[in-house]
């Protein structure tokens, strides 16, 4: 079973971010990614929740 994706727009529409601030995160570590076989993005939904949650927290 596989679990939900979001795609870069997906997540930085969540944190009012732009997608590219995303990619960095995904770069730099802050937030962990899996690449589809065409090399896009896909960022867990659990993962994403989480650091929202965390970056509520502030």
């Amino acid at each position: 079973m596989s679990q939900p994706m979001l795609t870069p727009g997906e997540v930085a529409k969540l944190f009012r971010v732009d997608p590219k601030t995303v990619s960095r995160w995904s770069q730099n570590g802050k937030l962990r990614c899996i690449k589809t076989i065409g090399g896009h993005r896909r960022y867990l939904a659990a993962e994403v929740e989480q650091l929202l949650a965390e970056a509520r927290q502030y």
